[in-house]
């Protein structure tokens, strides 16, 4: 009801009908797929390839203490559809990247949250979503960053500061690719991990698609991750109700 108190009937409609892809149930994407489902959402799919692990706990929505070791996609699945039983979702327990890009990201889409934290899967998404004419907003790093006031919401190629964001632009220029999807990024210069004896330097890769590949863990903050996922469940949103001719009971143009 409270909902529909600030969008209206035909925009509430507008979101039951939507159809919404997030790729990365992490601490960005499992914010942003709740906040998407509790506004009304009809439509989502979930998509991830990893399980839970204790070192998850301290900044994504789904993880807890009894669940580790669980697929975060059926984490997710059981959270959602407590709070909407009637939600038609979709639950992908697989890896995103060219060979899994057509199954897992389809014409049928409303909307593509982009919460994958490493740059060849990410890359390929934003590609994939581009070369589809596929809306897409992508979320670059979350970690190493404390300030939610260094949020910004920009063009790939508008974006400072931030290593993830200017990787992404090496990769494509490098691969003669003009993707320039929206993005989510921080202007706060990254910080360095206390200097720990008993930190392991890297966190082996999981899931069922493992490439042999370590990646360095990153400190990260609880709030951080959740507030980028809320912003781009909260983009997508009002995307989405743009088109809507009653939003909070006023008509728009």
């Amino acid at each position: 009801m409270r909902s529909i108190m600030l969008y209206g009937k035909a925009g509430f409609e507008r979101l039951q009908k939507a159809n919404v892809a997030v790729v990365g149930m992490g601490g960005v994407g499992s914010y942003a797929a709740e906040a998407l489902v509790r506004a009304g959402i009809g439509g989502l799919r979930i998509i991830d390839c990893d399980v839970i692990k204790a070192t998850d706990v301290n900044r994504q929505l789904i993880a807890h203490s009894n669940n580790l070791d669980t697929p975060k996609v059926e984490a997710g699945r059981e959270r959602l559809l407590a709070i909407n039983p009637n939600l038609q979702l979709d639950v992908r327990h697989a890896f995103f990247h060219f060979d899994t890009a057509d199954e897992l990201i389809t014409p049928d889409l409303n909307f593509v949250v982009d919460a994958i934290d490493s740059l060849n899967p990410k890359a390929a998404l934003i590609q994939h979503c581009t070369e589809r004419n596929l809306r897409i907003i992508s979320a670059l790093g979350a970690s190493c960053r404390t300030d939610p006031f260094a949020i910004r919401i920009d063009k790939l190629n508008k974006t400072g500061v931030c290593p993830l964001a200017r990787a992404l632009r090496r990769h494509f220029r490098s691969r003669k690719i003009t993707a320039d999807p929206l993005v989510l990024y921080s202007t706060e210069p990254p910080i360095t991990a206390c200097e720990e004896d008993d930190f392991p330097e890297n966190v082996e890769s999981t899931g069922p698609y493992v490439r042999g590949r370590t990646r360095r863990a990153l400190p990260s903050i609880s709030t951080l991750p959740g507030i980028i996922g809320l912003m781009a469940a909260n983009f997508v949103i009002f995307e989405i109700l743009k088109d809507s001719k009653n939003v909070g009971g006023e008509k728009t143009s």
